[in-house]
């Protein structure tokens, strides 16, 4: 029953991964997702929501997750789900979770004949890991692509700035012309300027939410010009160089230790898929050793040394620029 078991695990996982995803643009629409060509700011005024109370939505996401870092159990994604803004709350992740290790925990009951202390442990596993999985992928994906989109939108707002707007109509300009999630970002700056807050004050404000140096480069940028004057046309314009040349730094530094990363990741990964191989061909293959009085702490000890290469792998291809 051991490989039929593995391959439930695997699957009990998986559908936990689709599951929220799924839960999630059930709840918010299409919208929410960063692949939307019409970025989520514009769609909601589109349905005729005032500019005020979207302003007042999408600040509510950015800045909800962070201000409930005390949470049991959230803090451990409290600052992940802050770089994705998920539009989940606090309250309905923590419930989301509750709410998949019981599915999980029947999965198990159904699928499998393992005990009751082993499937509650496991139930619990699966809807913490699932979910903290889930949010962390977002926030990779929507990290990653605000690092790419960022030369292109600072560069459209030098060309603005050149053309004689001001630099607030430049920001608005970006939230219409560019995709999310960058555009959302800067609707929301846009809005905020509108409605007084000072524009320096609302880009550090980004920066320090999302975490990126980029970013608080550009707040700096913005914040020194207002105090003391000069070309924000030429600033933007070198900053974005800058940039796009650290861009292009870090891409290639993550192409040069690609190798050592998967090197890592199969040296770790090689001897549990020989293990699932095993158990799938030859389920009886370790029955003549399992009564070993070795055999489990070896399992123990394998199992440290393979987390260990992952952590110095890591260590060693953590190059800082």
């Amino acid at each position: 029953m051991l490989n039929v078991e593995f391959i439930i695990y695997g699957a009990i996982f998986v559908g936990v991964l689709v599951l929220v995803e799924g839960a999630y643009l059930v709840i918010f629409g299409k919208s929410i997702s960063l692949n939307s060509k019409v970025n989520r700011r514009l769609q909601m005024l589109d349905k005729g929501t005032r500019r005020e109370e979207v302003l007042a939505t999408l600040r509510k996401e950015m800045d909800q997750h962070s201000e409930n870092r005390g949470l049991p159990i959230y803090s451990l994604l409290a600052d992940r789900a802050q770089k994705a803004a998920i539009a989940f709350t606090p309250q309905q992740l923590i419930l989301l979770m509750i709410g998949v290790c019981i599915l999980a925990f029947v999965a198990l009951t159904v699928g499998t004949e393992t005990g009751l202390a082993v499937r509650i442990l496991l139930s619990i596993l699966f809807g913490v890991g699932g979910v903290f999985t889930w949010v962390n992928m977002k926030a990779k994906k929507r990290l990653n692509l605000i690092e790419e989109q960022l030369p292109d939108a600072v560069e459209l707002m030098v060309r603005s700035l050149r053309v004689g707007h001001p630099f607030n109509s430049a920001i608005s300009i970006v939230s219409k012309e560019i995709q999310d999630p960058l555009a959302t970002e800067f609707g929301v700056i846009a809005d905020e300027s509108a409605y007084g807050r000072d524009i320096g004050e609302a880009l550090k404000h980004m920066a320090q939410r999302l975490d990126m140096q980029d970013l608080r480069f550009l707040a700096v940028a913005v914040s020194i010009q207002q105090q003391s004057g000069g070309n924000l046309a030429e600033i933007l314009e070198g900053l974005a160089k800058v940039i796009r040349a650290r861009f292009r730094l870090f891409r290639r530094v993550k192409a040069i230790t690609a190798e050592a990363q998967w090197s890592g990741k199969f040296l770790s990964g090689f001897p549990v898929a020989a293990l699932i191989f095993i158990q799938v061909t030859k389920p009886d293959y370790y029955d003549p050793v399992l009564d070993h009085p070795l055999f489990i702490p070896g399992c123990f000890f394998v199992a440290i040394f393979l987390a260990l290469n992952l952590f110095i792998m890591r260590m060693l291809v953590n190059i800082k620029v």
